[in-house]
């Protein structure tokens, strides 16, 4: 659906299909001017990416219309329930900058929808049905044949009122029957031959204990919630459009009035390439060891995005750039990893780190000599501050900068060719130690004392700029390299026999453990954007402490994965 473009205050806005269903709404005075939203996850996982887009929409929605968004746990399966959950959702909302209006429960509403229930059954409009799982589902029929009345439909209303109380004393047994609603068993739309609408599970709820035997499924509670509430517009993903008829169809049931009635209506669902975005899924990584928790870097949680160092910002830009259609569709992961590069490379401190260290001596350097280069924060940013780090004779640089029998082409450090030590002096490669088995023990050079950065010779063209530390002034670090954690572009396409364990990435992670960070680096706090200067982004994991200092990667400066995996 193509967004449309108007003129506000000056500038160019994009009205996406949703927001332009709502300014219809308000300029024809429905529910009398009042928008409110809700967003209702059900508390048995954390949030993931795609969650993200609905919370921008419903957030966004009430917060550009002056409505309010309220927050309400579909809290109607206890045996999948945590208040575990419950805390890691509103952490992630707070963390991409909202605010609900009111947090609520579906649980707060299980006495209502009982009475709602008891009813439409008082109307003949629901039965009890004492057949198994698997004989509804024979009976339902397929889209293009009707369904076959149960043999319970009609059951007398009585009868039906009693088994219902029943369902919620304990004595029935879990699978023993269901409560239904009565509409059409060879209605087109699968989802209106006699929905059920209650079942039972025993097992203790995380906020009602042991009051409630039996449960109201999603498509009945849904909506009744919505309705009591007051939400003006329920939004949600694509999959519950044709459930749309049925919400209508409950509300329809028991509302009291034409003038309020709740709209629901559907977007396309954010679905990433090389992830996974399946609850279920992603909780078997967890459980199986697969990650290191919830918040591994590596998923695509917001609680892992956000320990791997992606910011509130970038996830707002991305959901942007992609918008929302009613199309579903699946979006090349490395578009949300150009738009994290392009917001850290604005707000991330610069740092030097040798993650894979050798030592280099600057033959004529003085010993002791230790002077303090100024380095500068962010120069993306004119209003950056500056940070001191420490030169002297020995330093680190990366193992990878150095060859001794080096191409025509290469421009970093080799015996008898110059490169900068970035802001610091330019340097001239003199050659190199090795041990027994010819690996590079020390690389030697030569520095010239007029090429220090800001001197008049310092703009003397060479073509290599390295990053170092010095060895008296630097500090060991753990770092983490994250990469993407499933080899292949779809995962759920490629799983075979459902063992999608086969397609992961067995390079997503890689420690290295021998790291060097110029002491500046213990002002770091956990979260902290920092680039790796040459390397890439990381930032200071949770775990870190003074004396064990642990970095993630949160993306390398430079899209190299489309290259090595084509």
């Amino acid at each position: 659906m193509t967004d449309i473009k108007i003129e506000e205050e000056g500038e160019k806005k994009s009205l996406n299909f949703i927001e332009i269903a709502v300014e219809k709404d308000l300029s024809e005075g429905k529910n009398g001017g009042k928008i409110q939203t809700r967003f209702p996850p059900e508390p048995n996982g954390y949030l993931h990416i795609g969650h993200a887009k609905a919370v921008c929409i419903d957030f966004g929605i009430a917060q550009k219309y002056n409505g309010v968004c309220n927050l309400r746990f579909d809290d109607t399966n206890p045996v999948k329930e945590d208040v575990e959950y419950v805390d890691a959702i509103k952490e992630d909302i707070e963390w991409l900058g909202y605010k609900w209006g009111n947090i609520y429960y579906a649980s707060d509403y299980f006495q209502q929808l009982w009475d709602f229930a008891i009813k439409i059954i008082k109307e003949g409009k629901a039965y009890i049905d004492e057949q198994s799982a698997e004989e509804i589902a024979k009976q339902k029929g397929t889209p293009t044949q009707a369904g076959i009345n149960s043999p319970y439909r009609e059951r007398p209303i009585q009868e039906n009122l009693d088994l219902f109380q029943r369902m919620n004393t304990g004595e029935i047994a879990e699978g023993a029957m269901v409560l239904r609603a009565k509409i059409d068993m060879a209605n087109p739309n699968m989802h209106f031959r006699d929905p059920i609408m209650y079942r039972i599970i025993n097992h203790s709820h995380h906020r009602t204990g042991t009051t409630w035997k039996a449960y109201p499924m999603y498509d009945f509670a849904h909506g009744q919630s919505d309705y009591i509430e007051g939400v003006t517009h329920s939004i949600c993903t694509l999959e519950f459009e044709v459930h749309r008829p049925l919400y209508n169809y409950f509300i329809e049931l028991i509302k009291e009035s034409d003038k309020y009635q709740p709209r629901q209506m559907e977007f396309n669902r954010l679905n990433l390439t090389y992830t996974v975005m399946s609850k279920r899924k992603l909780l078997t990584l967890v459980k199986d060891g697969l990650v290191n928790g919830w918040d591994d870097p590596r998923m695509p949680t917001l609680c892992g995005y956000r320990r791997r160092g992606y910011s509130p910002e970038s996830i707002h830009k991305f959901i942007d750039k992609i918008g929302y259609t009613k199309y579903d569709g699946i979006i090349d992961v490395s578009l949300l990893e150009s738009v994290v590069r392009e917001d850290l490379n604005s707000r991330a401190t610069r740092v030097s780190a040798v993650i894979n260290p050798v030592k280099c001596i600057i033959t004529n350097y003085p010993e002791g000599k230790v002077e303090k280069m100024d380095a500068i924060n962010n120069p993306e940013d004119h209003n950056s501050a500056s940070h001191i780090i420490e030169f002297s004779r020995e330093l680190y640089i990366e193992r990878e900068d150095f060859m001794e029998d080096a191409p025509k082409k290469y421009f970093r450090m080799t015996p008898g060719q110059e490169v900068r030590l970035k802001n610091a002096y330019i340097v001239k490669c003199t050659g190199c130690k090795k041990n027994a088995e010819g690996d590079i023990e020390e690389v030697y050079c030569e520095y010239d004392p007029n090429t220090k950065s800001g001197m008049p010779e310092s703009n003397r063209k060479v073509k290599g700029t390295l990053h170092w530390v010095s060895v008296a002034h630097s500090l060991p670090a753990e770092v983490r390299l994250y990469d993407r954690l499933f080899k292949v572009e779809n995962p759920t396409l490629e799983e075979q026999d459902g063992n999608f364990r086969e397609l992961l990435n067995p390079d997503s992670l890689k420690v290295l453990t021998n790291c060097m960070v110029e002491k500046y680096l213990t002002e770091m706090k956990p979260l902290d954007y920092l680039q790796f200067q040459r390397i890439g982004y990381f930032n200071l994991d949770k775990n870190s402490a003074p004396d064990k200092l642990i970095f993630n990667r949160t993306i390398g400066l430079k899209d190299t994965w489309s290259k090595i995996n084509k």
